[in-house]
């Protein structure tokens, strides 16, 4: 069993729901981004999703775009990723992260090269916003031989054909997407997403984290009711974004901890 689906058995073994932050590698200080990950995961993180910096990323809204071109202007690529990767493990070997970007880098960087490097470095799943499941079936096979797992998105626009297809090759878990547009729009549904859910459930055996629109401790736990992890992305990045870097692993750490302590509050 992979890091992620040791992690997501013990939370269901506990009765919990798994708190999955997001932020970019690099972003907003380079010196800051492995103690930013370690705190994060001290202060209750149960994965954690590394952006990797892209001049195009069609599926992020403003404030990510914004912690993208803030890592690029500091030369953060793949490579400079999965040394943050490497520097994270030597101090925890237990909090899963999970690599989230698009094909351009990954195969810029060549898929073999990307794969035994990724695995080596610490890798536990990819997820690539621009890869169709029906163009993944090598992809996913190849992370799977090196004990990672393919991560993919579903929409509110996604068909059932196109959740059996990501049925047949996710494993880890599955990222629903809450909202139709980038990340960081609108106003989340938690009624939307209560009926969609159990559809996608139909079709995946995974898990189901659900992502876009949680910004609090309250949206957050409406939406544990009805999935097996929440996702933030936006908001974390939009609290780092002007912190000195001094600031960021603590900063981080609190937005973690509130959040956490949202998840397991006791009715």
């Amino acid at each position: 069993m992979s890091r992620i689906g040791t992690v997501f058995a013990a939370l269901k073994a506990d009765g919990r729901k798994a708190l999955i932050p997001f932020v970019t590698a690099g972003d907003p200080h380079p010196t800051a981004t492995v103690d930013l990950l370690l705190a994060m995961a001290e202060a209750g993180a149960d994965v954690i999703e590394l952006g990797v910096p892209f001049s195009d990323p069609m599926a992020d809204g403003p404030i990510i775009q914004r912690a993208g071109e803030r890592a690029l202007k500091h030369g953060i690529g793949l490579r400079k990723v999965l040394d943050y990767v490497r520097e994270f493990r030597v101090r925890n070997d237990k909090t899963p992260l999970v690599l989230m970007g698009y094909a351009n880098p990954v195969e810029r960087y060549g898929l073999d090269a990307f794969v035994a490097d990724a695995s080596v470095a610490g890798v536990d799943g990819v997820l690539i916003v621009d890869y169709p499941p029906e163009e993944c079936e090598e992809f996913a096979a190849r992370l799977r031989a090196a004990n990672m797992d393919a991560i993919f998105l579903l929409a509110p626009t996604s068909t059932e054909a196109r959740m059996a297809q990501v049925g047949q090759l996710a494993s880890g878990y599955v990222y629903y997407v809450s909202l139709k547009g980038v990340t960081g729009a609108g106003h989340l549904n938690t009624a939307a997403v209560a009926e969609a859910v159990p559809r996608i459930r139909r079709h995946v055996s995974t898990p189901v984290g659900v992502g876009f629109g949680i910004r609090d401790g309250a949206t957050a736990r409406a939406v544990a009711d009805v999935s097996d992890a929440v996702v933030i992305g936006s908001k974390l990045v939009e609290l780092l974004e002007r912190q000195p870097a001094d600031n960021v692993a603590s900063t981080g750490a609190a937005f973690i901890r509130e959040i956490r302590a949202a998840l397991d509050k006791k009715d």
